[in-house]
Protein backbone atom coordinates (compact mmCIF):
# COMPACT_ATOMS: atom_id res chain seq x y z
CA UNK A 1 0.00 0.00 0.00
CA UNK A 2 2.62 2.36 0.77
CA UNK A 3 3.47 5.82 2.13
CA UNK A 4 0.79 6.93 3.82
CA UNK A 5 -0.53 10.18 2.56
CA UNK A 6 -1.98 11.51 5.42
CA UNK A 7 -3.21 14.82 3.92
CA UNK A 8 -5.38 12.81 1.15
CA UNK A 9 -7.51 10.84 3.09
CA UNK A 10 -10.68 10.82 1.34
CA UNK A 11 -12.68 10.81 4.87
CA UNK A 12 -10.73 13.69 6.32
CA UNK A 13 -12.55 16.90 6.26
CA UNK A 14 -9.87 18.85 7.92
CA UNK A 15 -5.76 19.08 7.90
CA UNK A 16 -5.35 20.70 11.01
CA UNK A 17 -3.74 17.83 12.63
CA UNK A 18 -0.57 17.49 14.33
CA UNK A 19 2.20 14.60 13.25
CA UNK A 20 3.38 12.72 16.37
CA UNK A 21 5.23 9.89 13.77
CA UNK A 22 4.83 8.40 10.52
CA UNK A 23 1.92 6.87 11.06
CA UNK A 24 0.35 9.16 14.04
CA UNK A 25 -1.72 11.98 13.98
CA UNK A 26 -3.43 14.38 16.35
CA UNK A 27 -6.63 15.94 16.36
CA UNK A 28 -6.58 17.24 20.12
CA UNK A 29 -6.87 20.55 20.41
CA UNK A 30 -9.14 21.90 23.89
CA UNK A 31 -8.86 20.15 27.03
CA UNK A 32 -12.02 18.28 28.23
CA UNK A 33 -14.06 18.35 31.22
CA UNK A 34 -12.32 17.35 34.42
CA UNK A 35 -13.54 13.77 34.72
CA UNK A 36 -13.12 13.55 30.62
CA UNK A 37 -9.22 14.21 30.93
CA UNK A 38 -9.10 12.00 34.62
CA UNK A 39 -10.48 9.00 32.51
CA UNK A 40 -7.65 9.48 29.57
CA UNK A 41 -5.23 9.83 32.33
CA UNK A 42 -5.94 6.55 33.81
CA UNK A 43 -6.06 4.73 30.79
CA UNK A 44 -2.62 6.35 29.56
CA UNK A 45 -1.26 5.02 32.62
CA UNK A 46 -2.84 1.58 32.50
CA UNK A 47 -1.66 1.26 29.02
CA UNK A 48 1.60 2.55 29.85
CA UNK A 49 1.90 -0.56 32.94
CA UNK A 50 1.74 -2.60 29.67
CA UNK A 51 4.23 -3.89 27.12
CA UNK A 52 3.25 -4.65 23.37
CA UNK A 53 4.75 -8.10 22.71
CA UNK A 54 5.49 -9.93 26.19
CA UNK A 55 3.75 -12.37 27.65
CA UNK A 56 1.11 -10.99 29.74
CA UNK A 57 0.11 -8.56 26.50
CA UNK A 58 -0.09 -11.83 24.54
CA UNK A 59 -2.27 -13.72 26.92
CA UNK A 60 -4.59 -10.62 27.11
CA UNK A 61 -4.83 -10.16 22.37
CA UNK A 62 -5.46 -14.02 22.49
CA UNK A 63 -8.37 -13.74 24.77
CA UNK A 64 -9.13 -10.60 23.30
CA UNK A 65 -9.78 -11.95 20.65
CA UNK A 66 -11.45 -14.90 20.93
CA UNK A 67 -13.95 -13.14 22.78
CA UNK A 68 -14.55 -9.97 19.84
CA UNK A 69 -16.08 -12.83 17.40
CA UNK A 70 -18.64 -13.89 20.36
CA UNK A 71 -19.77 -10.02 21.21
CA UNK A 72 -20.22 -9.27 17.78
CA UNK A 73 -21.05 -12.26 15.82
CA UNK A 74 -18.19 -13.88 14.15
CA UNK A 75 -18.67 -17.30 13.85
CA UNK A 76 -14.99 -17.53 13.22
CA UNK A 77 -11.56 -15.36 12.52
CA UNK A 78 -11.89 -16.17 8.55
CA UNK A 79 -15.31 -14.84 9.02
CA UNK A 80 -14.41 -11.73 10.14
CA UNK A 81 -11.32 -12.14 7.35
CA UNK A 82 -13.90 -12.48 4.30
CA UNK A 83 -15.88 -9.29 6.08
CA UNK A 84 -12.92 -7.35 6.67
CA UNK A 85 -11.73 -7.34 3.31
CA UNK A 86 -15.06 -6.44 1.75
CA UNK A 87 -14.43 -2.87 3.75
CA UNK A 88 -12.13 -0.35 2.20
CA UNK A 89 -12.40 1.92 5.33
CA UNK A 90 -12.23 0.24 8.79
CA UNK A 91 -12.36 2.66 12.11
CA UNK A 92 -11.52 1.24 15.77
CA UNK A 93 -12.91 3.72 18.37
CA UNK A 94 -11.10 3.37 21.70
CA UNK A 95 -8.41 1.59 20.09
CA UNK A 96 -5.93 1.38 23.37
CA UNK A 97 -3.02 -0.28 22.58
CA UNK A 98 -4.18 -0.62 18.80
CA UNK A 99 -4.42 -5.02 18.80
CA UNK A 100 -7.52 -4.72 17.31
CA UNK A 101 -6.88 -2.44 15.03
CA UNK A 102 -3.74 -4.21 13.94
CA UNK A 103 -5.12 -7.52 14.00
CA UNK A 104 -7.77 -6.10 11.42
CA UNK A 105 -5.12 -4.62 9.25
CA UNK A 106 -3.20 -7.84 9.44
CA UNK A 107 -6.32 -9.83 8.52
CA UNK A 108 -7.42 -7.75 5.65
CA UNK A 109 -4.38 -5.82 3.98
CA UNK A 110 -6.36 -4.42 0.85
CA UNK A 111 -8.38 -2.41 3.84
CA UNK A 112 -7.25 1.35 5.35
CA UNK A 113 -7.93 0.83 9.40
CA UNK A 114 -7.85 4.33 11.38
CA UNK A 115 -7.22 3.86 15.26
CA UNK A 116 -8.67 6.26 17.64
CA UNK A 117 -8.00 6.98 21.13
CA UNK A 118 -7.67 9.38 23.40
CA UNK A 119 -5.00 8.03 25.92
CA UNK A 120 -1.31 8.75 25.61
CA UNK A 121 -0.52 5.28 24.28
CA UNK A 122 -1.55 5.58 20.84
CA UNK A 123 1.99 6.78 20.22
CA UNK A 124 3.77 3.48 21.57
CA UNK A 125 1.35 1.89 19.97
CA UNK A 126 1.54 3.67 16.51
CA UNK A 127 5.66 2.65 16.91
CA UNK A 128 4.97 -0.51 17.64
CA UNK A 129 2.76 -1.26 14.71
CA UNK A 130 4.39 0.86 12.09
CA UNK A 131 5.36 -2.05 9.91
CA UNK A 132 1.43 -2.45 8.65
CA UNK A 133 1.13 0.48 6.19
CA UNK A 134 -2.26 0.10 6.27
CA UNK A 135 -2.75 1.37 9.57
CA UNK A 136 -3.18 4.78 10.75
CA UNK A 137 -3.18 5.85 14.50
CA UNK A 138 -5.41 9.41 15.63
CA UNK A 139 -5.36 10.63 18.96
CA UNK A 140 -8.63 12.06 19.30
CA UNK A 141 -11.82 12.27 21.08
CA UNK A 142 -13.74 9.84 20.04
CA UNK A 143 -17.08 11.20 20.55
CA UNK A 144 -15.75 14.71 18.45
CA UNK A 145 -15.19 12.91 15.53
CA UNK A 146 -16.14 16.84 13.31
CA UNK A 147 -12.69 15.74 11.45
CA UNK A 148 -14.24 13.14 9.46
CA UNK A 149 -16.84 13.26 7.22
CA UNK A 150 -19.76 12.06 7.17
CA UNK A 151 -20.47 8.25 5.84
CA UNK A 152 -16.40 7.35 5.61
CA UNK A 153 -16.15 3.70 7.39
CA UNK A 154 -17.69 0.98 6.17
CA UNK A 155 -16.76 -0.74 9.62
CA UNK A 156 -16.73 1.42 12.84
CA UNK A 157 -15.96 -0.71 16.02
CA UNK A 158 -15.84 0.48 19.49
CA UNK A 159 -15.25 -2.63 21.82
CA UNK A 160 -15.69 -1.45 25.62
CA UNK A 161 -14.57 1.60 25.24
CA UNK A 162 -17.88 3.50 24.67
CA UNK A 163 -18.97 3.58 28.54
CA UNK A 164 -15.89 5.78 29.25
CA UNK A 165 -16.51 8.75 26.92
CA UNK A 166 -18.12 11.52 28.77
CA UNK A 167 -21.86 11.26 26.70
CA UNK A 168 -21.98 7.51 25.22
CA UNK A 169 -25.58 7.98 24.11
CA UNK A 170 -24.28 10.94 21.86
CA UNK A 171 -21.29 9.46 20.98
CA UNK A 172 -22.73 6.24 19.50
CA UNK A 173 -24.18 9.11 17.33
CA UNK A 174 -21.34 10.27 15.75
CA UNK A 175 -19.86 7.06 15.48
CA UNK A 176 -23.23 6.17 13.52
CA UNK A 177 -22.69 9.29 11.53
CA UNK A 178 -19.31 8.28 10.31
CA UNK A 179 -20.19 4.82 9.69
CA UNK A 180 -21.37 4.62 6.02
CA UNK A 181 -24.91 3.51 4.54
CA UNK A 182 -24.75 -0.19 4.56
CA UNK A 183 -22.08 0.21 6.99
CA UNK A 184 -21.72 -1.68 10.49
CA UNK A 185 -21.18 0.02 13.84
CA UNK A 186 -20.01 -2.83 16.77
CA UNK A 187 -20.39 -1.33 20.10
CA UNK A 188 -20.34 -3.18 24.09
CA UNK A 189 -21.36 -0.99 26.61
CA UNK A 190 -21.01 -2.10 30.55
CA UNK A 191 -24.41 -3.99 31.77
CA UNK A 192 -25.99 -2.74 35.23
CA UNK A 193 -25.47 -5.39 37.89
CA UNK A 194 -27.39 -5.48 40.94
CA UNK A 195 -28.40 -2.78 43.24
CA UNK A 196 -25.36 -3.08 45.80
CA UNK A 197 -22.71 -3.61 43.70
CA UNK A 198 -23.78 -0.51 41.22
CA UNK A 199 -24.05 1.60 45.10
CA UNK A 200 -20.29 0.48 45.81
CA UNK A 201 -19.72 0.89 42.53
CA UNK A 202 -20.40 4.64 42.05
CA UNK A 203 -19.59 5.27 45.93
CA UNK A 204 -15.76 3.46 44.99
CA UNK A 205 -15.36 5.39 41.48
CA UNK A 206 -16.04 8.90 43.07
CA UNK A 207 -13.78 8.11 45.54
CA UNK A 208 -10.95 6.54 42.93
CA UNK A 209 -10.90 10.23 41.55
CA UNK A 210 -8.92 11.55 44.28
CA UNK A 211 -6.40 8.39 44.56
CA UNK A 212 -3.06 8.47 43.06
CA UNK A 213 -2.37 6.39 40.53
CA UNK A 214 -0.33 4.39 42.92
CA UNK A 215 -2.97 4.00 45.32
CA UNK A 216 -5.20 2.46 42.55
CA UNK A 217 -2.79 0.18 41.19
CA UNK A 218 -2.62 -0.78 45.33
CA UNK A 219 -6.49 -1.17 45.66
CA UNK A 220 -6.76 -3.05 42.21
CA UNK A 221 -3.60 -5.35 43.42
CA UNK A 222 -5.73 -6.11 46.83
CA UNK A 223 -9.06 -6.93 45.02
CA UNK A 224 -7.31 -9.22 42.93
CA UNK A 225 -6.18 -10.92 45.77
CA UNK A 226 -9.17 -10.98 47.23
CA UNK A 227 -10.86 -12.62 43.79
CA UNK A 228 -8.63 -15.07 44.34
CA UNK A 229 -9.18 -16.06 47.21
CA UNK A 230 -12.63 -15.99 46.98
CA UNK A 231 -12.30 -18.20 43.85
CA UNK A 232 -10.11 -21.31 45.96
CA UNK A 233 -13.88 -21.85 47.61
CA UNK A 234 -15.12 -23.62 44.37
CA UNK A 235 -17.97 -25.58 46.00
CA UNK A 236 -21.26 -24.06 44.13
CA UNK A 237 -23.83 -22.85 46.66
CA UNK A 238 -27.80 -22.32 45.76
CA UNK A 239 -28.61 -18.67 46.06
CA UNK A 240 -31.62 -17.27 46.05
CA UNK A 241 -32.90 -14.61 43.85
CA UNK A 242 -33.51 -11.22 45.81
CA UNK A 243 -35.71 -9.14 43.03
CA UNK A 244 -35.95 -5.78 44.93
CA UNK A 245 -32.42 -5.76 44.85
CA UNK A 246 -31.10 -6.96 41.01
CA UNK A 247 -29.68 -9.76 42.34
CA UNK A 248 -30.61 -12.98 40.36
CA UNK A 249 -29.91 -16.09 42.29
CA UNK A 250 -28.83 -19.84 40.95
CA UNK A 251 -26.41 -22.22 41.44
CA UNK A 252 -22.57 -20.07 41.88
CA UNK A 253 -19.42 -19.88 43.68
CA UNK A 254 -18.77 -17.26 46.87
CA UNK A 255 -16.31 -14.87 44.30
CA UNK A 256 -19.04 -14.95 41.43
CA UNK A 257 -22.14 -14.51 44.09
CA UNK A 258 -19.66 -11.33 45.61
CA UNK A 259 -18.75 -10.48 42.29
CA UNK A 260 -22.14 -9.94 40.09
CA UNK A 261 -23.96 -8.22 43.58
CA UNK A 262 -21.37 -6.84 46.13
CA UNK A 263 -17.64 -6.17 44.58
CA UNK A 264 -15.89 -6.29 41.47
CA UNK A 265 -12.95 -8.88 42.36
CA UNK A 266 -11.71 -10.32 39.08
CA UNK A 267 -9.65 -13.24 39.17
CA UNK A 268 -8.73 -15.09 36.26
CA UNK A 269 -6.18 -17.84 36.82
CA UNK A 270 -5.43 -18.35 33.10
CA UNK A 271 -4.85 -14.88 32.50
CA UNK A 272 -3.05 -14.38 35.16
CA UNK A 273 -2.23 -12.16 38.01
CA UNK A 274 -1.10 -8.83 35.85
CA UNK A 275 -4.13 -8.90 33.71
CA UNK A 276 -6.17 -9.71 36.77
CA UNK A 277 -4.77 -6.46 38.31
CA UNK A 278 -5.37 -4.21 35.35
CA UNK A 279 -9.18 -5.46 35.11
CA UNK A 280 -9.87 -4.50 38.35
CA UNK A 281 -8.07 -1.15 37.14
CA UNK A 282 -9.64 -0.85 34.26
CA UNK A 283 -12.74 -0.84 36.36
CA UNK A 284 -12.42 1.71 39.59
CA UNK A 285 -9.52 4.22 38.12
CA UNK A 286 -11.87 5.94 35.06
CA UNK A 287 -13.98 8.87 36.60
CA UNK A 288 -16.20 7.29 33.78
CA UNK A 289 -17.62 4.18 33.13
CA UNK A 290 -21.29 4.20 32.77
CA UNK A 291 -23.28 1.03 32.89
CA UNK A 292 -26.79 0.02 31.01
CA UNK A 293 -30.17 -1.86 31.03
CA UNK A 294 -30.69 -3.61 27.53
CA UNK A 295 -33.38 -1.28 27.10
CA UNK A 296 -31.32 1.74 27.48
CA UNK A 297 -28.97 0.51 24.80
CA UNK A 298 -31.82 -0.50 22.64
CA UNK A 299 -32.87 2.77 22.43
CA UNK A 300 -29.84 4.16 21.37
CA UNK A 301 -29.84 1.72 18.03
CA UNK A 302 -33.64 3.02 17.69
CA UNK A 303 -32.89 6.58 17.92
CA UNK A 304 -30.19 6.11 15.32
CA UNK A 305 -32.82 3.87 13.08
CA UNK A 306 -30.23 1.41 12.82
CA UNK A 307 -31.11 -2.78 12.08
CA UNK A 308 -29.55 -4.71 14.48
CA UNK A 309 -27.45 -7.77 12.49
CA UNK A 310 -26.19 -9.27 15.99
CA UNK A 311 -26.76 -8.86 19.20
CA UNK A 312 -25.36 -10.31 22.17
CA UNK A 313 -25.76 -9.95 26.16
CA UNK A 314 -24.30 -11.50 29.29
CA UNK A 315 -23.81 -10.92 33.02
CA UNK A 316 -21.10 -7.86 32.42
CA UNK A 317 -22.15 -6.32 28.98
CA UNK A 318 -24.58 -5.77 25.97
CA UNK A 319 -22.46 -6.01 22.92
CA UNK A 320 -23.83 -5.83 19.13
CA UNK A 321 -23.01 -5.12 15.59
CA UNK A 322 -25.63 -2.92 14.03
CA UNK A 323 -26.47 -1.87 10.49
CA UNK A 324 -27.08 1.93 8.95
CA UNK A 325 -29.75 1.55 6.58
CA UNK A 326 -29.73 5.57 5.59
Amino acid sequence: MGTIEIGKLPFLSSTGFATLGENCISFLSAPGSATQDQTAQAFSKKWGQMTHGDADFEKMVANQKEWYLDLYGFSSEDELRSYLRNCGHVLDAGTGMGHKAAWFAELSPETFVVAADISDSIIEASAYYRHLPNLLFVQCDIADLGFVRDNSFDYVSCDQVIHHTEAPRRTFRELARVAATGGDVSVYVYRKKALPRELLDDYFREACADYSHEQLMELSEQLTELGRVLSSLDQPLAIPDVPLLGIEGGEMTVQRFIYWNLLKCYWNEELGEFVSVMTNYDWYSPSQAFRYTEEEFRSWVEEAAMETVHFHKEKACYSGRFRKTA
